[in-house]
């Protein structure tokens, strides 16, 4: 070690011999410029050596020029103290003109404040903390880039694989803590969860890492974001691997305060980083650039280039450039304080005379560097494209880009591609080996095998078990949970694609009673109490500001049960209510035209079908026919008559049997009109309902179970009971499968999305749980669950499952003309068919003919007529004769 740093310094003294020489026998302008820097250190010494270059380099170019810098160095000795030490002596005793350095962020934020009280500007090649561009100094110019800058680029990565919670692991010092509020915001804008915070202490040991990893390691959240420097990352991750959290499943991302470092990590350092991303300053390739680098391999074979070499590079050229720029005149320092009398060094220093020119200068600068474009916008370099690296073994290996204006991409060239329901990661970066050389995507969160179970909140409650029921086995003394919730949880669990670990705990007190509301219980959610709610939780719009809900995995509302009146027993007309009225008036045209028809047919050859007017009209209602087309109409008329009988007889019988209830509330403004009283179950949210409607507390009344609410529905207002009572469909349900026949559903006032389960804001689980409700909601195991918790309990009763419609009522349904169109239609033909047959054969021959052969005629089945009724028709025609 010693022989290095002696080989450092040998070669600095070489370089300032040379300058000074140069500045003696050409007669130019020396400029005192100060470093200040951890003498001594791997990267002191790559940045010495690039400012070095870049003087050399510079004024070997450009021999006009009339300046020559002298670079004074001030050995800050890894401290903040010592860094102020440094810049207070260059300033003081050196009159150093400006200032290049430090190294850390936190040394920076000492030395801007010296810079600002002696004029003198401070360019930083390394100190990238945001924090120190919230001093707002106009003597700190950045040549580097801000942390906060990469914050964009981590953002689109979290966003392209969906991850939804993340942990930041940093430096306890002004470095790590300056970039998380930008890091904070940009995850907010993604509703991305920071549900912990690791902080690492600069000096931890390995023990104290350990600890903290072993915290990380029990969390659900598999995503972390490291930001500190390479040394402490270096042992970070070593540690890391030995407890396991670089298997499948896990998710590392590095800044770049750490990749662009990796010079500074050991080999055995590097393996365990293997499948961490990691955000890399992106250094544009140029010719300067590979020449430089050749030069560098040439010069300096066992010492690697990094990108903080470059920055003091392109720095030192930029302050070359601006002290020529600023001319030599008035390079003193006035208002110098007499040394002689008690004063601070701060007071010693006087004011820089030649340091407003130099800083107008500086902030004109503008060049193609080594390290790409070098101009301050706003006191610091801006960057327009980051790299994104994936370790690998052998160090780092490029996986894409990213860019202000086409986001994550795989070359730089590349057009950006929107992300869409079709797209996925890969259209936007290369393959990625994860950590444990695992190639699937980790979801980033994942539920600790070795942590603690998942607690997960019941509500208890007396009525309604058919949904959730809390019982204590007495020979165990331990909890029992079962019902329609409890099982369709279960089944949701069996879905997930992972195990999860749960404990199902009641909410109550420790005499065994409820403990408070639904409202009560989600709170503490919210409180950290419980890990999730499993019940007859309701969905609702103030509940999901403090927890997220899943997808309802059952449909809920709030409907308004009221008694039935039974209008049978005085309904004096009930024998007409199975057909409807078209059907009556169509029944009856249809038998007197076939009456009419009938007796066209059979009144001139049949007895039967003559005599007075009185006697035809009752011959429509029954009579013997003879002709083949009249026997033809009766057959098809008996046929319809028997079909409609038999119609209307079950109809009937239908009506008698099943009582036909009328509501005697029809709606809740009724209720409200009327002052009734109502009910409602107890810690239900359905109570702030109804004061919300505008229902007085006195005119409320709760209860616990169906029986209950039964027995007060009863009674009715007047006697201490209730008008109306007012439950969820799913509890509504279950009501009517016992009390269908005195009770019924009316209305429903209050609309809401259903029963769901409850997990803190931010849960990871949320997303996975829902999917899973929608795969047992459309399996049959949704059914079957219906089938074995929703049953009648009053045998007359609609079963609940089967017929979730609470508006369903046992009215019977009106027999209509539709349902025997057929059969109308048909006698309608054979009625226009013997008419027409008629018509015909009595148009065709004239009438005495027709009579006398109408024993032949085809058109007549009088042929079979016995002998006596053939001489009772002569008989009846004589008399007919003589009578005319």
């Amino acid at each position: 070690m010693r022989i290095k740093k002696l080989f450092f310094c040998i070669l600095l003294l070489f370089f300032f011999c040379l300058e000074f020489t140069r500045g003696q026998n050409n007669g130019k302008t020396l400029v005192d410029v100060g470093v200040v820097t951890d003498v001594g250190t791997p990267y002191s010494e790559v940045v010495m050596l690039c400012i070095n270059m870049s003087l050399a380099d510079f004024y070997s170019s450009r021999p006009q020029l009339q300046t020559r810098l002298v670079v004074n160095v001030g050995d800050s000795k890894s401290d903040v103290v010592g860094a102020a030490i440094a810049a207070l002596d260059l300033i003081k005793n050196k009159h150093v003109k400006a200032i290049l350095g430090p190294w850390t962020s936190m040394q920076a934020h000492f030395l801007i404040e010296i810079g600002q009280k002696s004029q003198v500007p401070i360019v930083s090649y390394s100190a990238t903390s945001p924090f120190l561009t919230s001093l707002r100094s106009p003597y700190f110019l950045r040549a580097t880039y801000e942390d906060s800058f990469q914050v964009q680029a981590i953002k689109a990565i979290i966003k392209l694989f969906g991850w939804r919670e993340v942990v930041p692991v940093y430096i306890d010092n002004t470095f790590g803590e300056g970039i998380m509020p930008r890091l904070t915001d940009a995850l907010q804008d993604i509703n991305v969860r920071i549900p912990y915070r690791s902080v690492i202490a600069m000096n931890a040991t390995d023990h104290e890492i350990s600890v903290e990893l072993l915290k990380m390691m029990n969390m659900p959240t598999r995503v972390f974001i490291v930001h500190m420097y390479s040394p402490l990352a270096s042992r970070f991750f070593i540690k890391a691997k030995e407890l396991g959290l670089m298997e499948p499943g896990y998710v590392w991302i590095l800044t770049d305060g750490v990749i662009d470092n990796l010079s500074l990590i050991n080999e055995t350092g590097v393996e365990a980083m293997e499948g961490v991303l990691g955000i890399k300053t992106y250094i544009p390739k140029s010719q300067d650039l590979e020449k430089f680098r050749s030069r560098w391999r040439s010069l300096f074979p066992r010492v690697e280039l990094s990108v903080y070499g470059l920055w003091a590079y392109d720095a030192t050229t930029a302050l070359a450039v601006a002290i020529e720029e600023a001319g030599t005149n008035n390079m003193t320092f006035s208002n110098v304080v007499d040394t002689g009398r008690n004063v601070s060094e701060l007071e010693a220093l006087g004011l820089s005379q030649f340091g407003p020119k130099l800083l107008e200068m500086l902030s004109k600068v503008q060049f193609r560097g080594l390290a790409g474009d070098f101009r301050f916008v706003s006191g610091q370099l801006q960057p327009s494209v980051f790299e994104i690296v994936n370790m690998i073994n052998t160090g780092e290996k490029s996986i894409g880009f990213w860019t202000e204006g086409n986001g994550l991409v795989k070359k730089l060239d590349q057009q950006a591609s929107s992300m869409t329901a079709l797209s996925t990661w890969k259209d936007h970066l290369k393959n990625i080996i994860w950590p444990g050389e695992a190639h699937y995507v980790p979801k980033g969160w994942q539920i600790p095998t070795n942590g603690k179970k998942l607690r997960i909140g019941v509500p208890k409650r007396a009525g309604y078990t058919d949904l959730v029921k809390v019982t204590r086995d007495p020979i165990t003394n331990s909890t029992v949970v079962t019902g329609f919730c409890i099982d369709f949880f279960e089944a949701v669990i069996r879905a997930l694609p992972y195990d999860v670990s749960y404990e199902f705990i009641p909410y109550e007190k420790p005499d065994g009673k409820t403990a408070g509301d639904h409202n009560d219980l989600v709170y503490q959610v919210y409180l950290g109490r419980y890990d999730a709610v499993v019940g007859d939780t309701t969905i609702l719009a103030n509940r999901s500001s403090y927890v997220d809900f899943t997808f309802p995995f059952i449909k809920s509302g709030v409907g308004l049960i009221v008694e039935m009146t039974d209008p049978v027993k005085r309904d004096y007309i009930l024998f007409v209510k199975p057909l409807s009225w078209k059907l009556w008036l169509t029944s009856f045209l249809s038998f007197f035209l076939v009456g009419f028809t009938v007796w066209v047919l059979e009144h001139k050859h049949n007895p039967d079908f003559r005599g007075p007017r009185r006697f035809q009209a009752s011959t429509i209602c029954w009579k013997r026919v003879f002709s083949f087309w009249a026997r033809a109409l009766v057959i098809t008329w008996y046929f319809l008559v028997l079909v409609l009988t038999q119609s209307y007889t079950a109809s009937l019988s239908s009506l008698l049997t099943t009582q036909e209830l009328n509501p005697t509330i029809t709606s809740m403004s009724s209720l409200l009109d009327k002052g009734e009283t109502v009910g409602y179950p107890k810690t239900s949210f359905i109570l702030g309902k109804l004061k919300e409607s505008g229902f007085p507390q006195s005119s409320l009344v709760p209860f616990d179970t169906p029986e209950e609410c039964a027995e007060l529905l009863s009674k009715g207002t007047k006697n201490g009971g209730i008008s109306g009572a007012f439950l969820e469909i799913p509890y509504l349900r279950l009501f009517l499968g016992q009390f269908c026949n005195t009770y019924k559903m009316v209305e429903e006032p209050f609309n809401v999305d259903g029963f769901g389960f409850v997990f803190p804001i931010g849960s990871p689980l949320v997303a996975d749980v829902s999917r899973a409700i929608l795969k047992v909601a459309e399996s049959p195991k949704e059914m079957e669950l219906q089938r074995a918790w929703f049953k009648k309990k009053e045998q007359r009763c609609p079963y609940p499952d089967t017929q979730p419609d609470p508006y369903s009522s046992s009215t019977s349904v009106q027999l209509d003309i539709d349902s025997f169109l057929f059969l109308f239609v048909a006698v309608l033909l054979v009625c226009v068919m013997a008419l027409g047959n008629f018509t015909y054969c009595f148009l065709k021959k004239d009438h005495v003919s027709y009579l006398n052969e109408v024993e032949m005629s085809p058109c007549s089945s009088s042929q079979q007529m016995p002998v006596k009724r053939k001489t009772q028709l002569n008989m009846s025609q004589v008399h007919d004769q003589d009578s005319l």
